[in-house]
C-alpha cells in the first residue's frame, strides 16, 4: 500500500474490509499531523485545508485549527443541552464536547438522520464492523462517521462530527465565491462571519470555509446549556 496517497485520498473507502479501513485511516492521520505541523511551522506549500461533508455541506477546515481525526466514540448525553450539543466523548482520556455544526446553523445534520444521535454514536463505535443488524447502507454511512477534534490552541476541547472526511483540499486552487452578508428577504439566513468564505471546485462543488478561532469566539457557541 502506498505510504503517502495522494492529498484527495479518502481514508475511509467504503466496502474496505475493516483492517485496511483503520489501516488507512491510521496512515491519512500521520500524514495530516505532518501537514498541520508544516502549516504551523510556516513551511507548508499547497495544501492547507481539510474537506469534509457535514450534513448535505461540503466544509473545508484549517489545518492549523484542528487537532485530530478518530473514530466515533460513545457519546454520553448531557442534561439540558442543546441539540447542537451531543455530549460528551472520551477520547484518549480526554472529555470531548461533540458538536452537530449543522444544527448549530439549523440546518440538518447528521444526527438527523436518525433517531437519537448519541445512541447511533455509541453503537457505531461498539459495534464496528459487526453490526449486522443495521442495513447496510446505514451502517456504511455510519462507518464513514469521523470525529474531528479541535487543535488545543483555541482553547476549547470540542470536536465536529463529520459524515465524511473527503481528504486534504487547496483552497488557493479553487474560485473564491461572495456569501452573502446582507439576508435577501425569503431567502436563508445570511452566513455567520466564520462561515462566509466560500470555494467552487473545478467541478463546480461548493465549498465553505469555516473559521474556528472565529466560531469558538461566538457567544452562543460557549452556551450550551438552556
Amino acid at each position: 500500500m502506498d505510504r503517502n496517497p495522494p492529498a484527495h485520498a479518502d481514508p475511509a473507502t467504503p466496502g474496505a474490509p475493516g483492517a485496511e479501513r483503520r489501516e488507512r485511516l491510521r496512515q491519512f492521520q500521520a500524514q495530516l499531523i505532518e501537514r498541520v505541523q508544516a502549516a504551523r511551522s510556516g513551511t507548508a506549500t499547497g495544501v492547507r485545508e481539510l474537506g469534509v461533508t457535514i450534513g448535505a455541506r461540503h466544509y473545508l477546515l484549517d489545518l492549523t485549527q484542528i487537532g485530530e481525526i478518530v473514530m466515533p466514540q460513545p457519546v454520553a448525553p448531557v442534561p439540558l443541552a442543546r441539540p447542537w450539543y451531543l455530549g460528551l466523548a472520551n477520547i484518549r482520556g480526554d472529555l470531548t464536547g461533540v458538536i452537530d455544526l449543522a444544527r448549530y446553523l439549523g440546518q440538518p445534520g447528521p444526527a438527523d438522520a436518525d433517531a437519537g444521535a448519541d445512541t447511533d454514536l455509541g453503537a457505531a463505535a461498539a459495534a464496528g464492523d459487526g453490526a449486522a443488524t443495521a442495513e447496510p447502507a446505514r451502517r456504511a454511512a455510519l462507518a464513514e462517521r469521523r470525529l474531528i477534534t479541535f487543535s488545543p490552541r483555541l482553547g476549547f476541547n470540542c470536536a465536529l462530527l463529520a459524515d465524511r472526511v473527503l481528504g486534504l483540499r487547496t483552497s488557493s486552487a479553487m474560485r473564491a465565491v461572495s456569501a452573502p452578508v446582507l439576508e435577501p428577504a425569503g431567502a436563508e439566513p445570511a452566513a455567520p462571519s466564520w462561515a462566509r468564505r466560500c470555494f467552487d471546485d473545478a467541478d463546480d462543488r461548493r465549498w465553505t470555509l469555516l473559521d474556528l478561532a472565529q466560531l469558538v469566539r461566538e457567544p452562543r457557541f460557549a452556551q450550551v446549556g438552556f
